[in-house]
């Protein structure tokens, strides 16, 4: 599979550039960037071509990945689409419900595959995780913690000054990996029923999955680094079950989520963690945001099914 990368940032260097590079099923025909100069420089590490075209690489691969901000990445991803291109995404897939659908609809009418890269979905024992507690069922309640310390003071992350984080926060950053795990254990949130604000971006969610379980999400990039950490727990009729840690990195992911790209392309059935899971993800936090912004904290009502 010849595969082209979008984008040049931290996030594109430090992640896909080499997971694509390392993938023996893919060929790594080309990079474009809205930077033409780091296009050029990133394409020349891993000695493959730098594109001032976004179209022209469309037209000379079989598949792009894509490591840009939501807002870029749903209008490019719908443009590979049609292109014929399948698409490796990232999370979160977009913003709105409106940019998300587009990208579903794109896909449902090319026929492409599609796979969002959330993290622990590609991770080899969060994956055996998920799988053992998702059979196991009975569960009545769950608690998530993705805590990061990004917007410290002495916070020297490269993605410290990202302005799509500095303006959504960890709902939208780190949100997408805790519903990544609840959603495919307790069932789809028939609604947000709670959404209040902590500390700096730190937000408290309450979530009434279709299991009939319920959860408590708390997520935040404003922690203090001693705090920061992700934890998941699971109570249920089968006792106590916790998220394992993990030793692989996001490189090692990647490759694994290019796997499933190809396998999803090969045999054309979609992915658990298609763009049709992302915009479902997207369409809870924008659900949750609508209360935050709001002030109201509660939803009286179930959301619409999509």
């Amino acid at each position: 599979m010849r595969i082209g990368l979008l984008g040049t940032g931290p996030w594109a260097g430090m992640a896909h550039a080499p997971a694509l590079h390392q993938h023996t099923g893919l060929d790594f025909a080309g990079v474009w960037g809205r930077r033409p100069d780091a296009a050029k420089e990133l394409a020349d590490q891993y000695g493959t071509r730098a594109y001032d075209d976004v179209d022209a690489l469309f037209a000379e691969v079989d598949a792009v990945a894509v490591a840009l901000p939501p807002g870029v990445q749903a209008a490019l991803a719908v443009r590979a689409a049609r292109a014929g291109c399948h698409l490796l995404l990232d999370k979160p897939l977009a913003t709105t419900v409106a940019e998300g659908r587009a990208v579903v609809e794109a896909v449902q009418e090319t026929g492409v595959a599609s796979v969002v890269f959330f993290t622990s979905r590609f991770v080899s024992e969060t994956t055996a995780w998920i799988t053992e507690q998702a059979a196991a069922g009975g569960w009545f309640t769950a608690h998530a913690q993705w805590l990061g310390a990004l917007f410290g003071g002495d916070s020297d992350s490269p993605f410290a000054n990202s302005p799509w984080r500095r303006e959504k926060g960890a709902l939208w950053d780190v949100g997408p990996h805790a519903l990544s795990v609840l959603l495919p254990v307790l069932g789809d949130a028939r609604r947000v029923a709670a959404a209040v604000p902590g500390p700096g971006d730190t937000v408290h969610l309450v979530l009434d999955h279709v299991s009939g379980a319920s959860s408590t999400v708390t997520l935040s990039l404003s922690a203090p680094p001693a705090a920061a950490g992700a934890a998941v727990e699971l109570r249920g009729g089968a006792g106590v079950s916790v998220l394992p840690e993990s030793s692989e990195g996001a490189v090692t992911a990647l490759v694994h989520a290019a796997d499933a790209l190809i396998a999803a392309a090969d045999t054309g059935q979609p992915h658990a963690c298609d763009a049709a899971f992302a915009l479902r993800v997207t369409e809870i936090l924008t659900e949750a945001e609508a209360l935050l912004e709001g002030g109201i904290g509660t939803s009286p009502t179930p959301s619409r099914r999509y």
